[in-house]
């Protein structure tokens, strides 16, 4: 990776983080038990995609970001109804 992919990888991953902790802490306060665990299942495949990078698994890595994607819609569908 060069100093460019770094840095945008850092800012996925810090981005990705307050938009998924903050919709945690939407589901905490406003008392939705499935939004939160969409979110939070969102987050635990978030942190195991970083393996997938780790050990360079493309397809793998392309993938858990498609089921984040879904829990994270999944989250915000449960916020908006």
């Amino acid at each position: 990776m060069d100093n460019f992919e770094k840095y945008a990888l850092a800012l996925m991953v810090v981005f990705g983080a307050l938009v998924i902790g903050g919709l945690m802490a939407v589901h905490i306060a406003w008392a939705h038990k499935a939004g939160f665990l969409y979110a939070l299942g969102a987050a635990v495949v978030v942190w195991s995609a970083g393996f997938a990078v780790l050990f360079d698994k493309p397809r793998l890595y392309g993938l858990l970001l498609l089921c984040a994607i879904a829990l994270i819609t999944a989250s915000v569908v449960v916020l908006v109804r």
